[in-house]
């Protein structure tokens, strides 16, 4: 297939970058001496997954169960579910295991950690548990430094669940842009997971793993000392978010979403297309950043940026696409009735997740599409 047999809007990978951005991202790691286990809640998606894994990763992140489910399904076995575990999701966790997953799960506080070893009675399975540390403030998991921590430990030791180790993710650092502030917060994350690890070790718990990540702490550590494994996601795509951290290129982005021209404001300097935020989705990342791309950076059908155009507003399947000052009065003629464009997505997870599947291309081919998983 060429791109103009393509039904837009469409999802697009550009594999050639896709796979520079996995190579990159594990020519880091093993650099750096560490496992590197990809987050795949970005893709979701087989055929990637075992380019991560073709080039180097050892195991998986996954989000959500249903994910694990059909990892599992597809021949991965080493899978981390990297979300708190809530006690109705336990039986869903329990019966992979039953099947031969080597699931581990996690948990950050002392009645997550209660709930799972009271469903570990005898004839269920026992879990391998790593409990989350919060190593910037930004989301869930408890202190380093903390009672709680020791509390969990020792609970989970005592109940006869697998003290596995322990997890960050320092997702403060999206809303960095330096390279001295990216580093700083890397180093943050390391020592601060590590020292919980020496902390459990030194009141005789089991803590053989140390896992730490983000794209941008991964990418801008400048070591890993006492750390085991690193895991990220959205650097397999990259996206607009990430150009605006400072971690990538405009160039380095492997998803864009194919949109075609299909009318005019003229007068307001606006081509009318047929992606909206049904194609894009509403996430406005990059509003809080140095540079706001709106719903997306504008590039021609081969992938080239345009400058100054944007998508500058969007509704349900409309894309209104303008250029980023004075209104181009020159506009029709630039984008006549039929153009095709890419915009590349401010997030890439969320674009992503809009699109049952995604169709490769090199140039203007176009690879048989790869199916995308959803659900919970």
């Amino acid at each position: 297939m060429k791109l103009c047999d393509l039904s837009t809007p469409a999802a697009l990978i550009d594999s050639l970058r896709m796979q520079r951005n996995i190579g990159r991202m594990q020519q880091r790691m093993d650099a750096l001496g560490v496992a590197f286990r990809p987050h795949v809640k970005t893709a979701k998606c087989l055929p990637i997954a075992r380019a991560q894994v073709a080039a180097g990763a050892c195991g998986i992140t996954v989000s959500t169960l249903k994910e694990a489910e059909q990892f599992f399904a597809a021949g991965f076995t080493d899978i981390l579910y990297a979300v708190g575990m809530a006690p109705h999701r336990l039986p869903q966790a329990g019966a992979l295991l039953d099947r031969g997953c080597n699931l581990k799960i996690i948990a950050d506080s002392a009645e997550a950690a209660a709930a799972i070893v009271d469903f570990a009675h005898p004839g269920n399975a026992g879990f391998e548990v790593w409990i989350e540390i919060d190593s910037d403030g930004h989301r869930s998991g408890v202190r380093p430094e903390g009672d709680e921590l020791m509390a969990i430990g020792k609970l989970l030791h005592a109940g006869g669940a697998t003290l596995g180790g322990v997890m960050t993710h320092a997702g403060s650092s999206y809303g960095l842009n330096q390279p001295a502030a990216l580093e700083a917060l890397a180093e943050q994350e390391r020592s601060l997971c590590v020292l919980a690890a020496q902390r459990l070790r030194a009141a005789g718990l089991p803590c053989p793993n140390v896992s730490v990540g983000s794209t941008p702490t991964a990418l801008m550590a400048s070591h890993l000392e006492g750390v085991t494994e690193v895991r990220a996601g959205v650097y397999v795509f990259f996206d607009l978010v990430m150009a605006n951290v400072g971690v990538c290129h405009l160039d380095d982005l492997a998803l864009s979403v194919l949109t075609t021209v299909i009318g005019h404001q003229s007068d307001k300097g606006w081509a009318i297309v047929d992606a909206g935020w049904m194609a894009m989705s509403r996430d406005r990342g990059t509003q809080s950043q140095a540079h706001d791309y709106g719903y997306g950076q504008v590039c021609d059908a081969g992938g080239q940026v345009l400058e100054g155009y944007l998508m500058r507003e969007a509704n349900q399947e409309h894309g209104i696409v303008s250029a980023a000052g004075a209104p181009d009065a020159d506009i029709v003629r630039r984008f006549p009735v039929g153009t095709q464009l890419r915009v590349l997505p401010n997030h890439a997870c969320a674009t992503g997740a809009q699109f049952p599947q995604y169709h490769a291309v090199k140039g203007d081919e176009v690879g048989p599409p790869w199916s995308r998983f959803y659900g919970w």
